[in-house]
This record gives C-alpha cells, structure tokens and sequence, in this order.
C-alpha cells in the first residue's frame, strides 16, 4: 500500500512529523499502534528511496549551473553564490551532508557531460567518483585475495611431513597454492592505476614504487627463467 495511503488510514501525519513520547502513543489501541508503526516505517523507506535520486538531481542542477556559467570547475563567485541559494534553508549539517552527496553525483555526471580533452584541459582526473570507488573495491579484494592465498600456503607447508633426509615432495595443494598466488598478485598489480601515480603521489613516492617495482620484476624474472628452464627441459 502506498504510504500516503497507510499514513491516512492511520490517521498519522507524515509530512511534518513531530517527535512522540510514550506517554503520547499509551492511549491507542495496539491495531491503531501498528497502523502508525506502519505508516513511518513506509514513510521512511519511501525517503530513503527518493533521497538518491533527488541528490542526483541537485547535482545535475548544479552541473547546469556551471555550464550557465561557464564555470566547470565550480570556482567563480557569481556561481558560488547561486549554489550558496539552494542551500541557503538548510541547517549546518543537513547543508554538509547533503553537499557531500551532491559532490560526489558531479564527479560522476561532469565525467559523462565533458570530453577527456575538456577534462584534461580542466585538470580533472578522467576516472569518475564511482569509476574510483569501484577500482577502491577491486583492489581491496584483491589484497584480500593474495592474503588468502599466501595463507594457504603457508598452512600446505606446515602440514608436509617429510622423511627423513629427503626432500618432500610438492602435493597438488602446493602447486595449486602457487597458481593462487600470483593469479592474486596479477590481480593487485592490476589495480595500481596510472591516473594515481601521476596525479596523487609525490616524487618521493614515485620513487619508492618504483623501487617496489624493481623488486618485483627481479623475482618475476627470477622465476621465470626457472618456468622457461623446466619446460624446455621436459
């Protein structure tokens, strides 16, 4: 049942609520309590369906403001002080925190409104907010996924058993184990993004990467010089 349609059954005001007591609701029969219970509860999940969305509309507003101004970037005070108006009736925190959402839906909308020579051209990254989010979780998965695997096998090596002055030998789980790991590592390596390391990082720390990566390109040619042996000699 739509909410307005609950809320009128239940004769409960949801358009300019006010706070209750107990001792306020105490008087009302438990069928007249669940249909008010019902009519905020639908209340609330019909706000929080449309807050998105209007926060995505408020940002597109605000891009159609830029472009009006010709100000993508958002700096100018003509465009500042317009934007100040659409604010200007919210208290502090509510300004705050709907301005963190609506700056995230213009990194994203500015990414799809503008080329990437006009991006370029206006210093901004290429990749969206989302595009960034996405990558944030992508890379988080795959550092767990390496932790995972290097888990493993270091428990596979605790469990050998092996004889007495003889070598063991490699069970499936420890060749498995090492398929894992640099599928895990390809994966990590993958999520370094060049946008990052231009854009982002300091000169020292391009520095430091790169020494990583050295290090990791002499293991990587290490053991593939062993791959490339094994295979010509099987």
């Amino acid at each position: 049942m739509p909410a307005r349609e609950v809320a009128r059954l239940a004769k409960v005001d949801v358009d300019t609520p006010t706070a209750l007591e107990v001792d306020d609701l105490v008087h009302e029969q438990e069928p007249a309590l669940i249909a008010r219970g019902a009519a905020y509860a639908t209340e609330y999940a019909r706000i929080r369906e449309n807050a998105g969305i209007l926060a995505k509309n408020l940002a597109t507003v605000v891009v159609a403001l830029r472009v009006r101004h010709d100000d993508m970037r958002g700096a100018s005070g003509a465009y500042r002080k317009d934007v100040g108006e659409i604010y200007a009736g919210l208290g502090e925190g509510d300004r705050e925190k709907l301005q963190t959402a609506v700056r995230w839906h213009v990194g994203n909308i500015l990414r799809r409104y503008l080329t990437p020579r006009e991006l370029e051209k206006l210093d901004l990254k290429p990749t969206s907010p989302l595009e960034r989010q996405q990558d944030s979780r992508a890379a988080n998965a795959a550092i767990v996924a390496a932790g995972r695997a290097e888990l493993q096998a270091a428990t596979s090596k605790k469990g050998r058993k092996p004889k007495d002055n003889e070598l063991p030998a490699p069970t499936v789980r420890e060749t498995a184990d090492h398929l894992r790991m640099v599928h895990a590592a390809t994966n990590i390596m993958n999520q370094l993004s060049p946008d990052v390391i231009n854009h982002a990082m300091t000169d020292g720390q391009r520095a430091k990467l790169d020494e990583e990566l050295e290090t990791i390109q002499k293991a990587i040619a290490k053991l593939r010089r062993i791959t490339r042996k094994a295979r010509s000699e099987g």
